[in-house]
């Protein structure tokens, strides 16, 4: 049976979209991991499933290139309310409100966590400054934005090696579920960021990293809300204040639409 795609990204993080709120698609981690193959597959860093919702307009469910299921991607999330003009995204970490803003979208993330059991750890820990180390990165804070991240700021984000330590961090057992890694440095008021996605390695861009990263330097009181965050692909504006939820703001493009038979890949 042949059934439509849409390859987005943002940030040049990318997508394949399938829509299954009227003909239901039977994803697996096996057939979500092949489709993301980029020389098997159609290629991209998530495989998103558009579902019917009870309690939004969709329901969006996401899996990694390694085939592994997640709560939450703050870029996908751009590009599905560009995508569909929902207002509201039904997923694992939450309920995501979404608008168009300018040329860009505008999504509404829940409020981060900041307890140990909520990111999760393995056990309690100081979650603003976790009394562990990998090389040069040593001491991050631990929060959750729908989905679990560590962030290092470093003096220059660029000389980090996050092809090496990523792995290491992102498999700790301290970390169950595994974890996304952020290095960023700050350059006259503006953050600057690599993200190592667990089950995607490094991307051109992170959505939640991006937020979990802002929300950690304000927290600190190294920026101010709004902050413009940096990263391979391009920047993304980030505003948030303690006790409320995080807004991204950024683009959403459309790359292609196609057709593939699912059942080659099963």
């Amino acid at each position: 049976m042949t059934r439509q795609f849409h390859k987005m990204h943002g940030l040049g993080n990318d997508f394949v979209i399938l829509d299954g709120r009227t003909q239901a698609v039977a994803m697996t981690a096996e057939l979500a991991r092949a489709l993301a193959d980029r020389q098997l597959g159609i290629g991209c860093d998530q495989l998103i499933l558009l579902e019917p919702s009870t309690i939004a307009d969709v329901k969006m469910r996401i899996w990694n290139h390694d085939g592994g299921e997640v709560e939450s991607c703050g870029n996908a999330s751009r590009c599905v309310v560009a995508l569909t003009g929902a207002e509201t995204l039904e997923t694992s970490g939450g309920i995501v409100a979404g608008s168009s803003k300018g040329s860009g979208v505008e999504v509404d993330l829940p409020a981060p966590r900041f307890g140990w059991d909520d990111i999760p750890l393995s056990y309690p820990m100081d979650t603003a400054r976790l009394p562990m180390a990998w090389g040069p990165l040593t001491h991050p804070l631990a929060l959750s934005v729908g989905n679990p991240h560590v962030v290092f700021f470093v003096p220059d984000e660029r000389i980090i090696e996050l092809d090496e330590l990523g792995p290491s961090i992102e498999h700790d057992p301290a970390f169950p579920d595994r974890i996304n890694v952020n290095v960023a440095a700050l350059r006259e008021g503006d953050i600057y960021l690599r993200t190592w996605e667990r089950g995607s390695g490094l991307t051109l861009a992170c959505g939640t990293g991006a937020c979990a990263t802002a929300v950690a330097a304000i927290v600190q009181k190294m920026v101010t809300s709004p902050v413009r965050v940096h990263m391979r692909g391009g920047e993304l504006t980030i505003t948030w204040a303690p006790g409320e939820t995080i807004r991204m703001q950024g683009p959403a493009t459309h790359v292609f639409k196609g057709e593939i038979e699912l059942e080659q890949f099963a």
